[in-house]
């Protein structure tokens, strides 16, 4: 059996590309534009959730949760692109 390891594992929630984002948007023309930085021409909102899983490798870990917020329904597939990145091991 091969030793498992602690891995955090990024899962980043977005809207898909034709979704409207009010909150990018918001922040970008309130915020943004507002603030002097008119070379920025859209911003994009995303929720990040972090989990720490124990498994054998990145790969695994990175199945574990893609398998978890698909079962779980952590985000919605009709408007919404999950991404699911091991990023970094874990002591």
């Amino acid at each position: 059996m091969m030793a498992r390891s602690k891995f955090m594992v990024q899962v980043v929630i977005e809207n898909k590309p034709y979704i409207n984002d009010p909150e990018g948007e918001t922040i970008h023309r309130d915020l943004v534009v507002k603030g002097g930085y008119s070379a920025v021409k859209s911003v994009r909102s995303a929720k990040m959730l972090k989990m720490v899983v124990s498994a054998a490798s990145e790969s695994e870990a990175e199945k574990t949760v893609q398998k978890l917020c698909e079962e779980l329904r952590i985000f919605n597939p009709v408007v919404s692109v999950c991404t699911v990145k091991a990023v970094a091991k874990q002591d």
